[in-house]
């Protein structure tokens, strides 16, 4: 299965962050999460910090544009095999930054992508 990163991540429910993460593991795929408050979500804790996680696949956002410039450099380097921008998360310039570095790039719903056996 697919590790994936998730960042914005929230140990609010109604929030799109914590239903991709219970999702997620549902579906069998392990997850790292990256937020603004260190809480536990599942059993697993959200960082605040950008740890140098191994092995990750799939890097979904749920971080409008305009903070995700931070992340830059950060998602580059963790060189995952995709990155998935979720509604509202659209980026042309990081798009771009990452097809220039070999990273796929899907403007996309990480919830239908699993709801539809696409993920």
């Amino acid at each position: 299965m697919k590790k994936t990163l998730i960042i914005g991540a929230s140990s609010n429910p109604e929030r799109y962050s914590y239903l991709a993460a219970e999702k997620l593991l549902a579906y069998g795929h392990d997850i790292e999460m990256i937020g603004r408050r260190a809480e536990v979500v599942f059993g697993k804790t959200i960082d605040t910090e950008m740890k140098e996680f191994e092995d990750i696949d799939t890097v979904t956002m749920y971080v409008s544009d305009k903070f995700q410039s931070e992340y830059y450099k950060y998602i580059i380097a963790l060189n995952p095999n995709r990155v998935i921008f979720n509604p509202g998360t659209e980026n042309p310039e990081f798009e771009e930054l990452l097809i220039q570095n070999d990273i796929h790039v899907e403007e996309a719903c990480t919830l239908v992508l699993l709801s539809t056996g696409q993920y």
